[in-house]
């Protein structure tokens, strides 16, 4: 399939047109989703074969990076929800997991250090 130049210029200007903040977020809710459904969080997530705390560790880790460092530029508000989502996400994987990781040695602790 190939694409027009007029649909890549028109694609061209509408992601000029979002802000930095809005790709940042939009990005880091996409990880939370991905993560909450690999963390066994979306109903039936472990009979549906959805469970996959690998899968889940290495999303929580880019989630960790990408928050920790967007924070000081996407505003107090964003951040916070933003730290909220992961910690919870974090908590989640300790819980899911049968053998625990020390601490600090979670998914995203070496950007955000422990959760416990």
């Amino acid at each position: 399939m190939s694409t027009s130049p007029d649909a890549a210029g028109q694609a061209a200007r509408d992601i000029a047109d979002v802000s930095a903040v809005e790709v940042i977020t939009a990005a880091a809710v996409h990880l939370m989703s991905a993560a909450a459904v690999k963390c066994g969080l979306a109903e039936d997530a472990e009979e549906q074969g959805h469970l996959d705390l690998d899968e889940a560790r290495k999303l929580i880790t880019a989630l960790a990076a990408l928050v920790t460092a967007s924070a000081p530029d996407v505003g107090n508000v964003h951040a916070r929800s933003l730290r909220d989502g992961l910690r919870t996400l974090q908590l989640a994987f300790r819980e899911a997991s049968v053998i625990p990781d020390a601490p600090g040695e979670g998914p995203g602790e070496k950007y955000t250090g422990s959760v416990v």
